[in-house]
């Protein structure tokens, strides 16, 4: 059985069609007990879109949830040395808390895609996103014929719209893959760095990175949550579990 890898033929289908700034994006933590949730765009352009990315051997771009941490950082710093521009967005535990998980979530997508359109001498023109489309994005509109629909292989591209949503796109398109690299390594960094103050040491998140595992949960149990702790779903988890 061979495993599929990430490709360029999504983005290629854009270039031919005159876009030239083509970003993939997609996001980690949306899950968790604690923490942010963060999103990362990625815009790869070939000088030549006939032309092959030379990726070495020992990098492996592929959905970030099937590399090791290892291969995750390795995968990182190549994707940033060798793509035209990347951004990382993050939803704040007090957005999600306030304004619910989805709304935090569009907020570290705009984010990500304002973050690359800074970097970058040209602005994203096409977002080809992992599963869902992003309401509000300048320049990004959703078009009506590509609908909220998400369909498994989309084999049309709407020229009314300038995103995409592809189920699954982190296996599917090479520059969703890479932002799924970039936000998954960012989140992991933040949450270890959080780990290691004292107060928090207890909810081990250096490990778990803020996901509900059995330490994570025991600990919320006996100390109960902390500002970077998600309220609804701590809640909904401690209901449970009383009594």
């Amino acid at each position: 059985l061979v495993m599929k890898r990430p490709t360029f033929s999504f983005e290629r289908r854009l270039w031919k069609n005159g876009y030239e700034s083509v970003a993939g994006a997609d996001e980690v933590g949306r899950g968790c007990f604690a923490g942010p949730v963060a999103a990362a765009c990625v815009v790869f352009m070939p000088k030549n879109p006939k032309s092959k990315l030379q990726v070495p051997n020992n990098i492996r771009i592929d959905d970030s949830k099937k590399l090791t941490a290892l291969q995750r950082e390795k995968a990182a710093r190549w994707i940033k040395k060798n793509c035209l521009g990347w951004g990382v967005g993050v939803g704040t535990v007090s957005e999600i808390n306030r304004l619910g998980m989805v709304k935090a979530t569009n907020s570290a997508f705009r984010r990500a895609v304002s973050q690359i359109n800074q970097k970058m001498s040209s602005r994203v023109d096409y977002l080809l996103i992992d599963a869902f489309y992003i309401p509000n994005i300048r320049g990004l509109r959703v078009g009506k014929k590509n609908g909220i629909k998400q369909r498994k292989n989309p084999k049309t591209i709407s020229i009314n719209s300038r995103q995409l949503a592809i189920i699954n796109g982190d296996e599917k398109s090479y520059s969703i893959a890479a932002a799924s690299i970039i936000a998954k390594v960012y989140r992991d960094k933040l949450m270890k760095s959080l780990s290691k103050q004292s107060k928090f040491k207890k909810y081990g998140w250096s490990k778990n990175k803020g996901y509900g595992t059995k330490k994570h949960q025991e600990a919320l149990m006996k100390y109960g949550p902390t500002r970077y702790h998600r309220i609804k779903f701590v809640n909904t988890f401690i209901e449970k579990h009383a009594g």
